[in-house]
C-alpha cells in the first residue's frame, strides 16, 4: 500500500479500525472517518492518519469531507465504504425512521462516497473502492428485513459502478458473515458456542479476517479484478445466514 491515500468510512472501530491499521502498517496514508469524533480520532492517532467527521446519510457532509481527506494526505487512490447500521424487527412492527436509517447509512451513505470519490480518482487516472455489503444481503435472517435490502443494493450499486467506471476506478464488494464487533455483542453473550458451532470454519470472524480481504482489493495486487462480490464468512452461506437462531430468539422476546 506504499504511496495509496485511502479514506476509510466507519473508521472508527471494527472492521474499520482493522483496515486503517492494516493501510498504515502497509505504508499507505489513511484518512479515518466517522460519525462520532473521539474514536477516529483514537484510531487516527494509532495509524498517523487524519482523523475527519462525517455523517454518511449526509451528501454534502460526504462531498466536502472526502475532499478534504484527499488534500490532507495529498491525493485519493482509495475509498472503504464501511459505515452501516442495523437491528433486529419484525417488518411490520419496523417503522419508517428505522427503514430510513438502515437504507440511508448503508446504501445511500455508499453512494454518496462513490460520487464524492469517483471525480477525485477519474481526475487522478486511477483508484479502487471497495464497499462493505454483508451476507445478509444474500441470504437474510428473520428481522433483517431493511438492512438485508439496504446491503442486497449495495451489491447491486457497486457492480453498476464497476461498469461505469472501468477501467480508471476498480470496484469490488465484500460481504462479512458474523464478526467481532459492536454490531454482534449482544449475538456473542448469548450463545457464541453456539453460533460458532454453525461455522464450517468454527469460529466468528475478527475484523482483521475481513481487513485482509479488503486491503487486497484497494491494492494493487488486485489490478485485475473490479465488479466482484465476495462472502467472507467462514463458509457460513454454505448453508444460510448463519443467526437464524439467534435472530428468532430476540424476536419471540426470548
Amino acid at each position: 500500500m506504499t504511496g495509496e491515500c485511502v479514506a476509510v468510512t466507519g473508521g472508527g472501530s471494527g472492521i474499520g479500525r482493522a483496515v486503517c491499521r492494516l493501510i498504515a502498517s502497509e505504508g499507505g496514508s489513511v484518512a479515518v472517518l466517522g460519525r462520532r469524533l473521539e474514536p477516529v480520532q483514537h484510531v487516527a492517532a494509532e495509524v498517523g492518519g487524519v482523523a475527519l467527521q462525517v455523517d454518511v446519510r449526509d451528501a454534502e457532509q460526504v462531498q466536502t469531507t472526502i475532499a478534504q481527506a484527499a488534500e490532507a494526505m495529498g491525493g485519493l487512490t482509495g475509498l472503504c465504504n464501511n459505515a452501516g447500521t442495523g437491528t433486529l424487527t419484525p417488518l411490520h412492527e419496523t417503522t419508517p425512521r428505522q427503514w430510513e436509517l438502515a437504507v440511508a447509512v448503508n446504501l445511500r451513505g455508499t453512494f454518496h462516497g462513490i460520487r464524492a470519490a469517483a471525480p477525485l480518482m477519474l481526475a487522478a487516472g486511477r483508484g479502487a473502492i471497495v464497499n462493505t455489503a454483508s451476507v445478509s444481503g444474500i441470504r437474510p435472517s428473520p428481522g433483517e428485513g431493511p438492512y438485508a435490502a439496504a446491503k442486497a443494493g449495495v451489491v447491486a450499486l457497486t457492480a453498476a459502478a464497476a461498469l461505469e467506471y472501468a477501467p480508471t476506478i476498480r470496484l469490488n464488494v465484500v460481504s462479512p458473515g458474523v464478526v467481532r464487533s459492536n454490531m454482534t455483542e449482544s449475538m456473542m453473550a448469548s450463545g457464541k458456542a453456539d453460533l460458532e458451532r454453525t461455522i464450517p470454519m468454527g469460529r466468528v470472524g475478527e475484523p482483521e479476517d475481513v481487513a485482509e480481504l479488503i486491503v487486497f482489493l484497494l491494492s494493487g495486487r488486485a489490478a485485475w479484478i473490479t465488479g466482484q462480490h465476495i462472502a467472507i464468512d467462514g463458509g457460513t452461506t454454505l448453508h444460510g445466514g448463519g443467526i437464524e437462531q439467534y435472530a428468532r430468539a430476540v424476536l419471540d422476546g426470548e
